[in-house]
């Protein structure tokens, strides 16, 4: 582990296949205690996408996307709550506990943590009415920044309490990138079903490795589907101050150690923009990324 990570804090949205496969979820496990041992301060922001839906099939409710996020009825918001910190969160904060007494489990809603507004988005070039989604407007990190400095790992499902006094379905990517910044991060690693952001898909599956962050706002609308939250939520991140923002594969065992390691890191890694006469490597204008459709599950 770099010694540059050692007292600093890593946010990890855990998401996409790794949720559901058990073997995954107990390596994913086995890296975040490992960060910790090293001196590492992480935290954990889970999704809970595959579990949601399946719940809602199950009790006959609809199951609908729009630009990438779950359309959210009072009735749905329900479910979320009850999937996301009754079931995975639990199922997370266990595997991360079998390490020792490490990991709480807390909602953004916990101590006004996360507060949004009822966020609008367009599809199509229509306007689409998301029901209780949230964009974040303000984050309060006090209570994230106790558990850490107790040596504790945070895990935190993204339901954030609205302006209004509401509870609202929040896109774990984008609530990752918000806690991120309030935490003033060393880095933001994002794990998904996907191997990064796909250069030219569908037409290939090359990845495009390293952007800056002037270069992913300019390939940002050309993108879809699962992955605009992602990188938008990139995007937020490194311009807020984060030092990088990472989009890997989390069907991959021990992805995360394997990011922040010494190595070449696998992925899609946002970096900030480089300063005036600073020349910068190859990224975004070396392979063009096309509209980016490939499913992704958060």
């Amino acid at each position: 582990m770099p010694e540059a990570l050692r007292g600093r804090t890593v946010v990890v949205k855990f998401g996409g296949n790794a949720m559901v496969d058990d073997a995954l979820r107990r390596t994913f496990a086995d890296d975040v205690a490992a960060l910790w041992h090293a001196g590492v301060r992480p935290v954990v922001v889970h999704g809970g996408g595959p579990q949601i839906s399946a719940m809602l099939e199950r009790l006959e409710l609809e199951v609908r996307f729009e630009a990438g996020l779950r359309v959210t009825t009072p009735e749905t918001l329900d479910v979320v709550r009850m999937v996301l910190t009754g079931r995975v969160q639990r199922e997370l904060v266990e595997a991360l506990n079998a390490h020792g007494p490490l990991a709480v489990g807390m909602s953004g809603e916990d101590a006004h943590t996360l507060t949004a507004v009822r966020r609008t988005a367009r599809a199509g070039g229509r306007p689409v009415d998301l029901g209780r989604v949230g964009e974040i407007v303000s984050v309060a990190p006090e209570t994230v920044r106790a558990l850490l400095d107790l040596g504790r790992v945070p895990v935190v499902s993204p339901v954030a309490r609205g302006t209004d006094g509401r509870g609202y379905n929040v896109n774990a990517d984008l609530a990752a990138a918000a806690l991120a910044a309030a935490l003033d991060a060393e880095r933001l690693v994002m794990l998904t079903d996907v191997a990064g952001l796909y250069a030219d898909w569908p037409h290939s599956t090359e990845v495009v490795p390293r952007l800056t962050a002037g270069e992913l706002a300019t390939l940002l609308p050309e993108l879809a589907g699962g992955m605009l939250p992602k990188m938008e939520g990139c995007l937020r991140a490194v311009r807020a101050g984060v030092r990088g923002a990472q989009v890997l594969d989390g069907r991959v065992p021990h992805a995360v150690l394997r990011a922040l390691g010494p190595a070449p890191a696998p992925g899609t890694l946002v970096v900030p923009d480089p300063a005036p006469g600073r020349v910068p490597g190859r990224a975004a204008r070396d392979v063009p990324a096309r509209r980016q459709q490939a499913p992704t599950r958060t």
